[in-house]
């Protein structure tokens, strides 16, 4: 009979405690931070990354992310009193190559855990067999594939929002603002069939309707040929492109429409990595973004998101400060910073010495609820619903006004919350 090691007790209060810890323990000489440590061996995290494929972008600037969060959360005393370090695979942007990474972590890396991917398909292709490894799986993806029920209790979402909730909290503004006839433009695979599904409901509810629905494989590369099939009577073109062709589609609409088509409201995927004031870009002055985390600096930006920027090198615009012209994925790659803050909480909270106490990590984040603005969380307050695995938060509107993204519009949590499709608490590790 295989020994079990006990579970730590868990309660809220114990996982929500670290959430809003200080960083006084950054002031400490690097030998004392780990004196208390029960194991001077590391807490070694699978980073699950997207360096080639379609999601290379993302995944060198979710690498840069990961980079700055383990040094900071290494400065400030690690894990637990053990320090922290990063074992990273790419995964091509692929489904098959992702679940073959969770593999490799598991098996010949073994990892505590694993996180970081963002691409859906690849999530959904991975999710499974972390699942099968009883590996927990911290995602990073916007994917409503978590909280539908989908994947498995070893998967969770707390660090970034889900298009559900975006697309939930947007409508309102699309039809009260700038049209009630929307037509969309979207990727073909698993994140655009989130925005295709959610999207015409949202909009319905609040007096409008989706006109036509047009995708695009996300390996397109001129995109001119798609956009006859948008309505003439469309008021609102909603789109959301991602991948390397994401300048020649935004470049190509304008050409199309010549100033003279519909309201623009895109997700920031369309422009991330691009700069807002490229060349040939001038037609989306006036046009709208939703952004995951203002890539501009706003007039009101908090103390936690200026040492954010400091910490992941970028400057004012989102730009890298070692080069300008290398733009990031500001909107999302906050999520991994969010995430790994996530996970030392959890591992706090449930006292984790090893593999043995994965599921007891689970159950403390699980636990959570109420997640406050903070140095680990500069994106904002959050809400994260255990049973769905999946967090809540703050979403952005932006007008791009002189080349800029400025904010107009702040959702609340709450136009972001919509009735749990699962509970995974009740399922059996």
């Amino acid at each position: 009979m295989t020994k079990t090691t006990a579970k730590p007790a868990l309660t809220r209060r114990a996982a929500l405690s670290t959430l809003a810890a200080g960083t006084a323990a950054a002031s400490l000489p690097m030998w004392a931070r780990y004196a208390h440590a029960q194991s001077a061996a590391p807490i070694r995290l699978g980073f699950q990354q997207h360096r080639t494929g379609i999601g290379a972008a993302y995944g060198r600037w979710y690498g840069r992310t990961v980079e700055a969060a383990v040094a900071k959360i290494n400065a400030e005393g690690g894990i637990n009193g053990r320090p922290v370090e990063i074992v990273a695979e790419d995964d091509g942007t692929d489904p098959k190559r992702g679940a073959e990474v969770v593999e490799k972590f598991a098996t010949q890396h073994g990892v505590d855990v694993a996180f970081g991917p963002l691409f859906s398909h690849v999530v959904i292709g991975s999710a499974p067999r972390a699942g099968e490894l009883k590996l927990p799986y911290f995602v990073v993806s916007e994917g409503t594939h978590v909280s539908s029920g989908m994947l498995n209790r070893y998967t969770l979402q707390p660090g970034i929002t889900d298009v559900k909730s975006q697309v939930m909290s947007m409508a309102p503004f699309i039809t009260g603002t700038l049209g009630k006839k929307v037509t969309m433009i979207f990727p073909d695979y698993g994140f655009g069939y989130d925005h295709r599904d959610n999207l015409a409901p949202a909009i319905e509810a609040h007096g409008g309707t989706v006109l036509e629905k047009i995708a695009i494989p996300p390996t397109e590369t001129s995109f001119t040929r798609y956009f006859p099939r948008i309505p003439r009577d469309t008021e609102v073109l909603y789109h959301v492109m991602v991948g390397p062709a994401v300048l020649t589609f935004v470049k190509e609409l304008g050409e199309f429409f010549g100033g003279q088509g519909p309201a623009l409201f895109g997700f920031i995927d369309s422009l991330e990595a691009v700069a807002i004031d490229s060349p040939g870009l001038e037609f989306l002055e006036g046009s709208y973004f939703w952004e995951g985390m203002c890539r501009h600096e706003q007039p009101d930006q908090s103390e936690y998101e200026t040492a954010y920027r400091a910490a992941v090198g970028v400057n004012e615009r989102g730009a890298s400060l070692a080069d300008p012209r290398d733009v990031s994925t500001y909107g999302h790659m906050f999520g991994c910073w969010e995430t790994l803050h996530i996970i030392k909480a959890g591992m706090e909270a449930a006292g984790y010495a090893g593999p043995q106490h994965r599921a007891a990590l689970i159950e403390a984040v699980e636990a959570m609820d109420e997640i406050p603005e903070g140095p680990g969380h500069p994106q904002g307050a959050k809400r994260f619903n255990g049973r769905t695995h999946q967090v809540f938060g703050h979403q952005n509107i932006s007008r791009v006004e002189g080349g800029r993204l400025n904010r107009v519009h702040r959702t609340t949590i709450e136009d972001t919350l919509y009735p749990d499709m699962v509970d995974y608490t009740q399922q059996p590790f």
